[in-house]
């Protein structure tokens, strides 16, 4: 945000009144007065008649601001304002906005000075380092006008909010014309006519300005490029108080600042924010306000991920080596498994204690994308959000969150990514069968969901029978028929999870790896059916047998297993029978009581009496359900051991692999979702489609097919897809961590989004009572640089077709369940049914097509998302060049459709949007680079560049 000029404090110390200067040692300072969690001060800049050195010269002008904080009494380089072509009152579409946090008071002055730009190639709106009262170098392309300066206090208490200011000459002899500098307070128009659009002599359009009331609506707005990192160690020198995002809300979409604030800024911080001023087509304002903001999810989410990755390779460890005595061959291949598997592990351990180091940004910077402990982090994730308030329409947000693609970096792409690398290791894997036993990808997914049942409902069955045991002892019968009813629910569900015959095939495939082994075929087979049979008909505990285990040296009985298992429901029925029986007979002794109360003995003598005729029952059960545990954890355990042992150690790296990009997806993911959620709490239609559908989410990749970015590309696809087994349940936060909870395995993972109280109460019961919601991402690619050029005129763009035909279907499918589940008139965005037919159409007419560089495909995927109360994101190697174009264009192509802007403004809004550096530039590059760099410009779409006035090849 700010870069400190290199001299000396006297020349700060002109600017400064001698009673500052006298005191410098504790000057007395005084706040800005200012609408809580308001930006501090926001003003706009227009120049009047100013003189050129040359008659017939017509000015290219800019003006920079810069700002002498009283306490440190040093000339800071702030912003400036976008360059005004061809006119000597320029009016500047770019305003100066100072967030919450900003450090400025009644006493900060303010430095403006204004430059003609002679050469935009070599300098186009970047701040050169040179001292503010010497004119630069002839080879700087600009010339020094003039300035002058202001306080603080002068603007806030000026009696019409604006300042009329000479600008003179560096040496102050010479008046080279006026700047008027106007308070602004985004929000609502004063009483009285809108702003008009005017015309000068010259027919250039200029706009005049009106003052604004406060705004009342509360917003999250999004970015304009501006050194993040900067703005935090100013903000961290500065100041301490909170970076407020979201302003308070009366209008029927929002919430109040003081609800919605704490719980978006724990996942939220270092806002930028930049100001504008465009005209509408019936020559009226509207202003916008550009915020951008990184988010501690970029290290909050990887981390609580990796934990969670080593808790599940320490329990398969863990349950590999209670597999029990295998055969040589066998035992071997678990010895070989088990070490590879503790070196990752130790990997993991190792990353997460790094990153538990990592101090400073919030976000990771492209230049550390080849890191190896913060290949788990997301590129550049941030929010942007652009807030428009119109004089005559609604105001309106729009997010999209940037990131760079999930893409595992420091593994390289040389054998390309994981699209390729899975299915090679898949058909590799086939033919080692001599090797270990071959089981498909469906069957160690079930055998990990199995692992999951078992180590999820063991613990719930077991509680809820101490539960039957505790309302038995104190003869509670309403309590008794409540825990047997969630007793039945949980068992059931525990038996039929091993209802597969992969089970009874792993059984027996373990058998064979014992030191020895006879097979024995049974006499008469048993199905499914008749098992069910057994569980209704028996209902006695002594018909129950206990089963020895898996025999080593015996001959195996392949019923066995078929006995065990269903030896649980058995039990079950034992305990439900043994339940009705003591509730009927209690029913009866009441009948015969009358109304006769039984006395307190009497109750204990009857507590105890269900108790003991409860408690070797569910010892029993107990007791089953263990021998059933163990059998099932061997042999899925087993069935794991397959899996890995067949591919090491290219299975482990694949593992890898596919961690770090879904790592880099979820965080990207849960920010998103977060964000949404908060923006949509007043909207029941998006709330009822929350938890009826689903979430749409739709990414925007802009990578070419050609060399490495395919690489990254089909990782990113692979990553994106792997988000399908995510889902979210909003809880009631029970303290001030408002942070997402993270739990779950690799095959499935529950997000939990923590509100404050005030705010959970809004949501629909079905979402407060844990209701899952289900997530439904889409990618969308289109190549759009200069590579994307080689790659279709020699190249391959095959992984790009597929990849969006694929989505197509998926995007499809969630359109198709949205209309079946909801009705039309259910969200504001779907009141036509008939455009969204028409659009997904035109989108699969555009895939089909298969035209170069089809920017239409992401128009169309975007506008589709948006009417669907979708969440996008815009991806690129890096989010900055690529996605920076994207991003601007989708907010000015938003603008003059929605919103009405002038049709010739469109070009002039873009530059504006487009002119500051990157938001992770070193300062350096800040001076030395526009929003896009100049040699990624060539290649890309016309409609994709910047200006034509801003594309200078170097």
């Amino acid at each position: 945000m700010e870069i400190k000029e290199e001299r000396a404090s006297d020349e700060a110390q002109q600017f400064l009144p001698s009673s500052q200067i006298d005191s410098l040692g504790e000057p007395q300072l005084t706040s800005i007065q200012r609408i809580a969690n308001e930006p501090k001060l926001e003003f706009s800049l227009a120049c009047k008649d100013l003189v050129a050195a040359t008659r017939d010269r017509k000015l290219n002008t800019f003006i920079q601001v810069s700002v002498v904080h009283p306490a440190e009494h040093v000339l800071t380089r702030y912003s400036s304002t976008e360059i005004v072509e061809g006119t000597r009152d320029p009016l500047f579409l770019t305003g100066v906005t100072f967030p919450p946090e900003y450090p400025i008071y009644e006493e900060t002055k303010i430095k403006l000075t204004v430059y003609d730009v002679k050469d935009k190639s070599q300098d186009t709106v970047h701040t050169t380092v040179l001292p503010d009262h010497k004119e630069p170098r002839t080879d700087v392309g600009r010339s020094f006008l003039g300035f002058t300066t202001f306080t603080v206090g002068d603007l806030v208490k000026s009696k019409e909010q604006q300042l009329t200011l000479t600008l003179r000459t560096s040496d102050g002899g010479k008046t080279v014309g006026t700047i008027e500098v106007n308070l602004v307070n985004m929000g609502e128009l004063e009483d009285g006519e809108p702003g008009h659009v005017t015309t000068d002599s010259q027919d250039q359009k200029l706009l005049c300005f009106l003052p604004l009331k406060s705004c009342k609506r509360g917003f999250l707005s999004a970015a304009s490029a501006h050194n993040t990192e900067n703005l935090e160690r100013m903000a961290d020198r500065k100041a301490k108080e909170e970076c407020a995002l979201v302003r308070e809300c009366t209008a029927s979409e929002g919430i109040s600042g003081k609800d919605n604030l704490p719980s978006l800024n724990a996942v939220l911080k270092n806002p930028i924010c930049k100001l504008y001023r465009f005209p509408t087509s019936d020559n009226k304002w509207m202003r916008i306000r550009e915020q951008m903001a990184e988010t501690i999810l970029s290290f909050h989410v990887p981390k609580e991920l990796i934990n969670l990755h080593i808790k599940e390779d320490m329990r398969r460890n863990q349950e590999l080596k209670d597999l029990g005595e295998l055969a040589p061959h066998w035992d071997n291949m678990r010895k070989s498994v088990i070490a590879h598997c503790d070196q990752m592990l130790s990997m993991y351990q190792d990353t997460l204690a790094e990153l538990g180091k990592h101090t400073g940004s919030s976000f990771k910077s492209s230049c550390s994308k080849g890191e190896k402990t913060l290949e788990f982090i997301p590129i550049n994730l941030h929010l942007q959000r652009m807030h428009v308030h119109s004089p005559l329409l609604k105001d309106a947000l729009y997010d999209v969150i940037t990131v760079g693609a999930p893409a595992a970096h420091f593994q390289g792409f040389k054998n390309g990514g994981l699209r390729k690398l899975l299915s090679k290791f898949e058909t590799e894997r086939r033919n080692t069968g001599y090797q270990c036993i071959y089981y498909s990808p469906e069957n160690t997914a079930k055998a990990k969901e199995v692992l999951s049942n078992i180590n999820h409902l063991q613990p719930l069955i077991s509680s809820h029978a101490d539960l039957l045991l505790n309302s038995a002892s104190q003869h509670s019968p309403d309590s008794l028929k409540n825990s047997l009813k969630m007793l039945s629910e949980k068992t059931e569900l525990f038996v039929h999870a091993f209802k597969d015959q992969l089970v009874r095939s792993a059984l027996l495939a373990l058998y064979t790896a014992r030191p020895g082994c006879v097979l024995k075929k049974p006499a008469v087979p048993r199905n499914s059916a008749e098992e069910g049979d057994d569980l209704k008909h028996q209902d006695h505990p002594s018909q129950v047998k206990r089963q020895d285990s898996i025999p080593h040296h015996s001959e195996y009985d392949e019923e066995e297993w078929d006995r065990v298992w269903a030896n649980v429901g058995k039990s079950l029925n034992c305990v439900i029978a043994m339940v009705d029986k003591l509730l009927e007979k209690d029913n009866s002794g009441n009948t015969k009581e009358g109304e006769t109360d039984p006395s307190t003995a009497d109750c204990k003598h009857a507590g105890s009496d269900w108790y003991e005729q409860l408690y070797p029952l569910v010892i029993t059960l107990k007791d089953c359900m263990g021998e059933v545990v163990t059998r099932a954890k061997q042999s899925m355990a087993f069935v794991l051991l397959q899996e890995l042992a067949c591919g090491l150690p290219q299975c482990l790296m694949l593992t890898l692999r596919r961690d770090i990009v879904f790592s880099q997806a979820l965080a990207g993911l849960v920010c998103g979702f977060i964000i949404k959620l908060h923006t949509g709490l007043h909207d029941q239609g998006f709330l009822q489609q929350l938890h009826t559908v689903g979430l749409l989410v739709q990414y925007e990749g802009l990578l070419s097919t050609y060399s490495e970015e395919a690489g990254m590309l089909e990782d990113m696809a692979v990553g994106i897809s792997d988000l399908q087994k995510v889902m979210f349940k909003v809880i009631e936060a029970k303290s001030e961590d408002f942070l997402p909870i993270i739990t779950g395995r690799r095959e499935h993972y529950v997000i939990e989004v923590q509100l404050p109280a005030k705010m959970f109460e809004l949501l629909p019961q079905e979402i407060k009572e844990g209701k899952l919601l289900r997530m439904y991402p889409v990618l969308f690619n289109v190549g759009i640089n200069e590579q994307q050029t080689l790659a279709d005129r020699f190249g391959d763009t095959t992984l790009q077709e597929n990849i969006n035909q694929e989505n197509l279907q998926l995007l499809k499918e969630y359109y198709n369940l949205f209309t079946e589940k909801m009705p039309p008139d259910c969200l504001p965005h779907f009141q036509e049914q008939n455009d969204l037919k028409g659009l997904l159409e035109s989108l699969h007419q555009s895939i089909q097509a298969k035209k170069r560089k089809n920017v239409e495909i992401m128009w169309l995927a975007a506008t589709i998302c948006r009417k669907l109360n979708g969440v996008r994101f815009t991806c690129c190697k890096s989010a900055k060049d690529r996605t920076s174009m994207s991003v601007t264009l989708e907010q000015c192509s938003i603008l003059r459709d929605e919103h009405q802007l002038h049709k010739d403004f469109f070009i002039r809004a873009l530059d504006c949007m487009r002119r500051m550096p990157h938001r992770e530039c070193t300062e350096e590059c800040q001076m030395q680079k526009v929003c896009i760099q100049h040699d990624t410009a060539d290649g890309f779409p016309k409609v994709l560049q910047t200006s034509r006035r801003d594309i200078w090849k170097k």
